[in-house]
């Protein structure tokens, strides 16, 4: 398995290490629950260096990217300005998700999923060779994910004066360089925060001023609690390439409304004429139960199934992203262990600013 630069800081804080996509990577620390209620509540941070670092040079990388991704580039004005985007089949299904920077016009950065590095690198180099331009993966980087209310004081903590005033104000989906630092506000938790690109030498380093500093390390159980309570999708679970962005609560970013040409677009305005016949949504557990990926629901429109599911420990409960079909009640049942279980159908988020968004409890 490939390790990250952090491994060794991985060990030292007692991490239960397992494989994920070929990657020697942390579960959690000890508590995934503690972890979880350490992003939410004060600041954790995720050694995310495994997911893949794209530079896109070129006087047509713009171009490039706008016939790419099914969000609109041309909505990236401002050096940093970031922008959440999939990459679709001809199909307009989804090869995978991902946040694309804008630097400067000859300059975009893009980051993607670790578990489809190969497959996007390709797919990037198949579509890029018309237009010219350099697809380089950016291997020299780590990358640390700094999530909770407590996150911006705590990053902002170990920079100059001058700096740490600007990284304070980041908006967010904006990032910039400090230095050797790339500094955008994203993240994948539902909560504030950065994400942190360095060279992978400095990593370890600012990993335990961070750690001084009160930032706790967290896993990739409490990374994925959080996800889920925040109602992010996850590549390979809630979208894939068998499923649109219209199918898969992301059709907010697809960006029909001029007629710019992107891969996909025409299967998109095909299933847009009669709408998609299903659609993701949450699901609370009504009574005691573990909702799971790939459990069967039942609708008065017909049967779906949950596509990711847990127990959440904002909540207390168990919830699930399903994919069901469009306009069905929102009671319905979950089989569970041969059991038909009573659920609700619920919009997402499951939870905002660490507490319950409305009509979830």
């Amino acid at each position: 398995m490939r390790r990250t630069p952090l491994y060794k800081a991985h060990l030292a804080n007692g991490a239960r290490l397992v494989n994920f996509g070929g990657w020697e990577l942390p579960i959690h620390y000890g508590s995934q629950i503690d972890e979880h209620h350490q992003v939410r509540h004060a600041a954790g941070m995720f050694d995310v260096s495994h997911m893949t670092v794209v530079d896109i040079h070129g006087p047509r990388s713009r171009e490039f990217l706008a016939y790419l991704l099914a969000n609109d580039v041309a909505k990236l004005q401002r050096p940093g300005k970031a922008l959440y985007s999939c990459m679709l089949t001809e199909q307009g299904t989804v090869i995978d998700d991902l946040i694309a920077y804008f630097l400067d016009e000859e300059w975009f950065r893009l980051v993607v999923n670790a578990t489809t590095r190969d497959k996007d690198l390709a797919w990037m180099e198949r579509q890029g060779a018309e237009f010219g331009v350099s697809i380089r993966e950016n291997s020299g980087l780590a990358m640390i994910a700094v999530q909770g209310p407590q996150a911006r004081d705590r990053v902002a903590s170990l920079l100059l004066a001058s700096d740490a005033t600007a990284v304070a104000e980041l908006k967010p989906f904006t990032a910039q360089h400090f230095g050797e630092l790339f500094i955008a506000r994203t993240g994948y938790t539902g909560e504030d925060g950065f994400e942190v690109s360095l060279p992978a030498g400095q990593a370890e380093d600012f990993w335990q001023n961070l750690l001084a500093t009160g930032v706790k390390p967290c896993g990739l159980g409490a990374r994925d609690t959080l996800r889920l309570e925040a109602g992010m999708n996850l590549y390979g679970q809630d979208m894939d390439e068998d499923v649109t962005p219209l199918e898969s609560g992301l059709g907010w970013t697809v960006a029909m409304k001029d007629d710019r040409d992107f891969i996909g677009r025409e299967a998109l305005e095909s299933q847009q004429v009669n709408g998609p016949g299903r659609h993701l949504i949450g699901l609370v557990l009504e009574g005691r139960g573990i909702l799971r990926s790939h459990q069967r629901v039942l609708t008065d429109r017909g049967e779906g199934e949950t596509t990711s599911g847990g127990f959440a420990p904002t909540l207390q409960k168990a919830i699930a992203l399903a994919r069901l079909p469009v306009g069905a009640e929102a009671a319905c049942q979950v089989e569970i262990r041969g059991k038909l279980l009573p659920a609700r159908m619920v919009k997402v988020p499951f939870v905002r600013n660490g507490a319950a968004c409305e009509g979830i409890l």
